[in-house]
C-alpha cells in the first residue's frame, strides 16, 4: 500500500520519493498509482490552502492576495502537470481538426490560443472562487483539499474500462481502462464523503458541498465523452484537464452557496 501511495505522489506531484519507486511504471502500476490519486489531492489541496489560510488569519483585507499564492502553490506541487494537460486538451479540442491532427496539435510543446485562454480562465476561476468563500481562516484549505480530490476522482472515472486509449502510447495507454467500476465508486464515494465531513466541520450545510462536487463529476464525465468521441479515447492530457476542470466547478460551486 505504501508503494503504491509513493509511486502516485512520485507520478503527480514533486515530492521526492526513492528511486526504485519513480522508476518507468509499468500499466498495473500506473493503474495503481492513479487509485491512490485522490488521496495524494486532497492532501496537496489542504496544504497548498495553507497560505491562504494564513492571509485570512492575519491580514483579511488581502483574500485575493492569499488565494493567488494558494493556486500557484498547487501549481508548484504538481509541477504544473495538470494545467500543462488542459492547455493541450484545450487546443487539441478547439482546433476542430481530425482526431489524428488534433491529437498532434496536443503533443506539440508549445501552447495554442485555446490553450491559453482556457488557462487563463480556469486560474482566475479558482482565484475568484477562493477569494469569495465565506468562513473562518480555515474554509480556503478544507475547500481546496475537496476541490483537489475531486478532481482526481473525474481523473479516476475516466480510466473505467468502457473508455479507450486515444494513442498507443503515453500515460492515457498507460491506465485507460485499467480502473474497475467498483474502485472508481468507491473513490466516488470517499470524495463526497470528504465534502460532507468539511462541510460540518465548516459549519455549513453539506449540501452546499456536495451539490457542487456532484456537478464538477457530471461536468468531467461531458467532458471526457466529447474527447473521447473526437480524439477516439483518451489522453494523459485529458486526464489533466478533466482534473483542473472539475477542480474549478467544484470551487465555483462551493463559493456561490
Amino acid at each position: 500500500m505504501m508503494t503504491r501511495l509513493a509511486r502516485s505522489v512520485a507520478m503527480f506531484t514533486i515530492v521526492p520519493v526513492p528511486v526504485r519507486v519513480a522508476a518507468e511504471p509499468t500499466p498495473a502500476h500506473g493503474a495503481q498509482a492513479l487509485l491512490w490519486l485522490p488521496a495524494v489531492g486532497a492532501v496537496l489541496g489542504a496544504a497548498a490552502g495553507l497560505p491562504a489560510t494564513a492571509v485570512r488569519a492575519w491580514a483579511p483585507h488581502a483574500g485575493l492576495l492569499g488565494a493567488i499564492l494558494a493556486v500557484a502553490a498547487l501549481a508548484a506541487l504538481t509541477g504544473g502537470l495538470h494545467l500543462d494537460g488542459l492547455a493541450d486538451t484545450a487546443d487539441g479540442l478547439g482546433s476542430r481538426a481530425a482526431p489524428a491532427r488534433a491529437l498532434e496539435i496536443m503533443k506539440q510543446p508549445d501552447v495554442g490560443p485555446f490553450g491559453v485562454v482556457t488557462l487563463v480562465l480556469v486560474l482566475l476561476a479558482d482565484v475568484a472562487s477562493l477569494t469569495s468563500l465565506r468562513g473562518g481562516a480555515w474554509t480556503p484549505a478544507a475547500v481546496l483539499a475537496v476541490a483537489a480530490a475531486t478532481g482526481r476522482v473525474a481523473a479516476v472515472q475516466a480510466a473505467v474500462r468502457s473508455v479507450p486509449a486515444a494513442r498507443p502510447g503515453g500515460f492515457g495507454a498507460l491506465v485507460a481502462g485499467r480502473v474497475t467500476i467498483p474502485a472508481a465508486a468507491g473513490w466516488t464515494v470517499a470524495a463526497l464523503a470528504l465534502g460532507a465531513a468539511a462541510a460540518l466541520a465548516l459549519r455549513i450545510p453539506p449540501a452546499w458541498v456536495l451539490v457542487p462536487q456532484a456537478v464538477a463529476l457530471a461536468t468531467a464525465w461531458l467532458l471526457r465523452r466529447y474527447a473521447a468521441r473526437r480524439l477516439g479515447g483518451v489522453t494523459g492530457d485529458v486526464f489533466g484537464g478533466l482534473i483542473e476542470a472539475a477542480t474549478a466547478v467544484t470551487l465555483i460551486g462551493v463559493a456561490l452557496r
